[in-house]
């Protein structure tokens, strides 16, 4: 590993530290070098906040050596005033003379930006190390950019006989395949993405809060597909302080108003996923979870409309029940969570 890589390595392992926290901004890690040593650090912690570069300058003690120094920052610095000011202006106010650069920034108000106003200001720019791994850092906020829909991870969890529930189920108490351990996780895994989505079966038979309880961290912002407006007001997914957006064909006049409950009318007939794409897009939505059940899931397989599926097969057998969905031709990856087996596959 080159010099270049091992602190670009850095800025990567600094970033992720703010995983599901930056919506809608990227993770981004930076650290500033004086005579191939680490002199300050930073990432970029919360959306609204400080970003990356801001925090790495203002941890050098000796602001004299940022004259001398060389700034390493895993993605393009900004070039606009959003909530914070241009990094990209501060790096030239600090005469920091050279910036390695992971990978450029996809959103259309930096790209190119940033290294142009670092060029025109006389500092040395180097751009491309590890830019596979930046990139795949920022995997949700490329894929928003670049495909303009949110990076989607399929996730359910499957019998070892291959159903993901039975046939007829009591409403209000789901049946659990998997363990403790795999329940906790999938908690992690939604304080990490910007939203989770449900159809209106598994709303009416689980009651799902849909939030992080088992896991310190944000909850997602709940979607749920609601065609005819089925679910009673009352549900589990309209409580507490997420926010929830419930997509539908009908009219919501009899719907009672309800705080932090959005409704999006769309065409059940067509592309249902890519429409689903559409409405989370606009909502600025960069990550979604598909948690199902299995019609749901099935529709974005079948539409190539998937990044991730992370599928749980638990220790129950059902002999018959609603069959999990399947894929074709994919590899993946394979480990225990408890009592669990979690394979995830990747739609490359």
């Amino acid at each position: 590993m080159s010099k270049h890589q091992k602190y670009i390595q850095r800025c990567i392992d600094l970033a992720q530290n703010a995983l599901g926290k930056t919506y809608p901004n990227p993770m981004v890690g930076s650290v500033v070098v004086y005579e191939d040593k680490i002199i300050g650090e930073g990432w970029h912690q919360k959306a609204g906040e400080a970003h990356a570069e801001v925090n790495a300058i203002a941890s050098v003690k000796d602001k004299s050596l940022l004259k001398k120094s060389t700034l390493y920052v895993s993605l393009e610095p900004c070039s606009h005033f959003g909530k914070t000011p241009p990094c990209a202006d501060l790096i030239v106010a600090h005469k920091i003379p050279k910036v390695v650069i992971g990978c450029l920034d996809p959103n259309e108000v930096v790209a190119g930006r940033g290294v142009k106003k670092l060029l025109e200001a006389g500092c040395k720019t180097k751009i491309g190390i590890l830019e596979e791994e930046c990139q795949k850092l920022n995997k949700r906020f490329f894929t928003f950019h670049q495909k303009k829909r949110p990076y989607i991870i399929l996730k359910w969890a499957q019998t070892t006989d291959g159903f993901i529930a039975p046939k007829t189920q009591e409403r209000g108490k789901p049946f659990w395949i998997t363990g403790d351990a795999s329940k906790q996780l999938v908690h992690k895994w939604r304080s990490e993405e910007h939203a989770i989505l449900v159809g209106t079966n598994t709303v009416l038979k689980d009651n799902p809060q849909l939030n992080t309880r088992l896991w310190k961290g944000n909850s997602p912002v709940r979607v749920v597909l609601d065609q005819h407006l089925k679910i009673n007001p009352g549900a589990a997914v309209f409580d507490g302080p997420s926010e929830t957006i419930v997509i539908t064909s009908k009219h919501h006049t009899t719907f009672p108003e309800l705080p932090k409950v959005k409704f999006e009318a769309i065409n059940f007939d067509e592309n249902l996923p890519f429409t689903i794409c559409e409405v989370l897009f606009k909502h600025k939505i960069q990550s979604v979870i598909v948690e199902g059940g299995a019609m749901t899931l099935n529709s974005f397989i079948q539409a190539g409309m998937w990044d991730e599926a992370r599928v749980f097969t638990g220790t129950p057998q059902l002999k018959t029940g609603i069959p999990s969905p399947k894929f074709e031709n994919k590899t993946s990856e394979t480990i225990k969570v408890g009592e669990d087996t979690l394979n995830s596959y990747f739609n490359d």
